[in-house]
This record gives C-alpha cells, structure tokens and sequence, in this order.
C-alpha cells in the first residue's frame, strides 16, 4: 500500500498529482443541516417506524456499544477518510459533548447506533452502524432521526455528517433527514 492524501475533489493540484501517477482509491463527503431546515414531523415519522425501541444511549449501554462496534468494525468503506477507529470502554462512553443514540431489537440486543459530538450549538455525526443483520430496516436513519430530534430540542442549530461515497445506506439515510451534500473529498494513493 502506498502514501494516501485526502484532498477537496475540485483541488487545482489533484490534477498534477493524477498526472504524476497518483490514483483515486475512495471518495467521500460532507454534508449540512440547519435546525431551521429540519421537518419535524417526518423525522419523527422515521423514528417511529423501527420495530424496537429507540434511545438516547447512557452510561449502561457501554457493553453493548461495544459488542455492537465489534460486529461491525470492517463495515467502514471508503479510506483513510472514513477510518472508523475501534471503541473502547472511555470512547465508548456517551457524554454531554459525546451523545450516543440507539435502536433495539424488539427481544433486547442494541441492532443500531450514532454518536455525535456536540460543541454548543454545532453538532458532527461521529459515526453511524447496524448490525449486519438488522440492515435494511431504516434503523440508521431512526438513530440519526432521534438524535437529530433531541439535539435541536437541546439547542444545537447546526449539524454535519460525512463518510463514503460508496455506502449507499449512510447516503439514503442523509437525504431521508434532510441532510444536502456540500463538499465532497478523493483520497489519492501513490502506489
């Protein structure tokens, strides 16, 4: 594997470095919502729609935070961009800075999970996953609607998210939210 750079897509110098032989190995983005901006209703409508229960994680869910980041680890496409790095028992952690949201499984197991850092009244999508076999079943965008839900409710005005290009899933859930795509990034390799 080769040295990596992450650069905006449209950057003048992508093109001299595409030129001297460097590849693009995966492309990501950014993407903006304003609380104004934000149908309350249909974001409601989203969590609603998950067969088990749906929460704000806390202190006690730490062990299932953990098994469910464990299932999931090599579920991050993308690169160096999009890296998800492994929790533990402190990152796992939810905190006022660090909130964490989650969807159950009607028989118990945590099947789906968000964590957000909030910074006042900006908040960023740290990250977002499902378990392999719960897919397919809008919990994604439920844990991202309840955590979009209650931050606003909290204050929070302004929210980002990214990842990859090529997870179609985290895509489909952005623009269910209202989420509008604003920068996208390539990640070069020279090999």
């Amino acid at each position: 594997m080769g040295e990596k750079i992450v650069l905006p897509a449209g950057a003048p110098e992508r093109v001299e470095l595409e030129a001297g032989g460097w590849t693009v190995v995966a492309r990501s983005f950014g993407a903006k919502l304003d609380a104004d901006r934000i149908d309350h209703a249909r974001l409601s409508a989203l969590v609603s729609r998950a067969a088990g229960p749906v929460r704000e994680l806390d202190a006690g869910d730490v062990d299932a935070v953990l098994r469910l980041d464990a299932v999931t680890a090599d579920d991050y496409p993308g690169s160096i961009a999009t890296q998800h790095e492994p929790l533990d028992r402190s990152t796992a952690m939810p905190s006022d800075s660090r909130r964490a949201f989650g969807a159950f499984a009607t028989d118990g197991p945590l099947v789906a999970m968000t964590y957000v850092d909030v910074d006042g009244a900006a908040a960023e999508t740290g990250f977002t996953v499902v378990h392999p076999g719960a897919r397919r079943q809008g919990l994604g965008v439920a844990v991202k609607a309840a955590s979009v839900l209650q931050l606003v409710a909290d204050g929070v005005a302004r929210f980002r998210t990214g990842g990859s290009l090529e997870n179609t899933g985290i895509l489909r859930a952005n623009d269910a939210l209202g989420y509008v795509r604003d920068e996208e990034w390539v990640t070069l390799e020279r090999r």
